[in-house]
């Protein structure tokens, strides 16, 4: 039992147990709240941390929120030259665009006004080579005819002639004294004489011969060609080498130079039988030469027949100087003549003059001017020649 003042409490009392109960958990009050105290020490110290924490959180928003509206405003400006840059490049871009494209059509216009020139062109050049293809026709048509081949030779051979030699120094189509007519006539005085000249060789052979696809064909074109040749040149040697009349020689005119290259090539031994008949071959190239060395003979054989003409000329001539001489003798004496008298002419007009300066010198009186004398006229003098 426990007394508390006048009150005895048994150990049976709930109200002891209460009591204990009460102070028991206060004393366990007490405890849980310096428990408690020492606890939310390191709490309020982190409050302070996440406190310092939020404050620098601001100002670093404070801070972030300027940086990004300085690079608001820097990507803002930034943004703006950009565009202004592009605009300009875009400007000079459609610029150099429309100038290119300007001059590229301009190109284009000129090359399609070339092209249309060069169509043009190549329409004439097909209309020409159309021609070219009927004139070559034509010329197979002429060829193959014996006649019109005659007069194609003879065509070419007066053509070449006519260029070569003055007009007097050839004939054409004339009749020999054994009735033979030669195609063209050079007159050289003899020796060697005129000269005559065939243009009908035939082509025939040749033409077989160039149509020769087999050995065969080409031996026997070959032997036509030969015997063509051994004939054509001794028909030449009979008719146109005339003595006394004509030359010792005579020429026979190919119209082709690749026949003239094939004899020579492939028919030397008939060249050879030509030179003893003398027949010399001529294409148009070497008539051409050979005429002009026939110029020369010519020309020299004419000065030749001229040369007494051109003495009595010079002696003329020299008649005619000394006479000129003795009439420049004579002019000289007439000017030496003509020069005394304009000094003897000279000499009186100065006298002259002399003598009027002393009447002009002398003192007349007032009354014989009254009287009507006048004074002696003024002589002027003459000038020197």
């Amino acid at each position: 039992m426990i007394t508390i003042g006048s009150v005895a409490i048994g150990w049976d009392d709930p109200r002891l147990w209460i009591a204990v109960a009460a102070a028991a958990g206060f004393l366990m009050l007490l405890r849980a709240t310096s428990r408690a105290g020492r606890a939310t020490e390191p709490l309020v110290r982190h409050l302070e941390e996440v406190d310092g924490a939020i404050r620098a959180l601001a100002e670093g928003q404070q801070r972030l929120h300027g940086g990004l509206v300085q690079v608001a405003e820097t990507q803002a400006s930034a943004q703006a030259r950009v565009s202004a840059n592009l605009e300009t490049r875009l400007a000079e871009v459609t610029r150099a665009l429309t100038e290119s494209l300007g001059a590229s059509a301009v190109r284009t216009a000129r090359g399609l006004g070339e092209l249309q020139e060069r169509l043009s062109a190549i329409d004439k050049a097909q209309s020409n080579i159309e021609k070219l293809s009927s004139n070559v026709l034509g010329l197979q048509d002429i060829l193959a005819n014996k006649q019109t081949r005659g007069a194609f030779g003879e065509i070419q051979l007066r053509e070449i002639v006519t260029r070569a030699l003055p007009p007097d120094a050839a004939s054409f189509q004339v009749t020999l004294s054994n009735g033979t007519r030669a195609d063209c006539l050079i007159h050289l005085p003899f020796p060697p004489g005129p000269i005559a000249v065939d243009a009908k060789f035939p082509l025939e052979p040749y033409e077989q011969l160039r149509a020769a696809r087999t050995p065969a064909e080409a031996q026997e074109a070959q032997r036509r060609m030969r015997a063509a040749l051994r004939a054509h040149m001794k028909a030449i040697a009979e008719k146109y080498i005339i003595e006394g009349e004509t030359a010792e020689g005579a020429l026979m005119f190919l119209p082709s130079e690749a026949v003239y290259a094939e004899m020579h090539a492939s028919f030397g031994e008939q060249v050879r039988e030509g030179f003893a008949l003398r027949v010399w071959t001529v294409s148009p190239t070497t008539c051409m030469a050979t005429l002009h060395t026939l110029r020369a003979v010519l020309k020299d054989a004419r000065m030749r027949e001229e040369a007494h003409r051109i003495r009595r000329e010079l002696g003329l001539l020299h008649k005619d100087v000394e006479r000129l001489g003795a009439r420049v003798g004579n002019l000289d004496r007439h000017f030496a003549q003509a020069q005394k008298d304009l000094e003897e002419i000279r000499i009186s007009a100065d006298r002259a003059g002399n003598r009027a300066r002393r009447l002009e010198a002398i003192d007349f009186s007032p009354g014989e001017e009254a009287a009507g004398v006048e004074p002696a006229p003024r002589l002027v003098r003459l000038p020197e020649s």
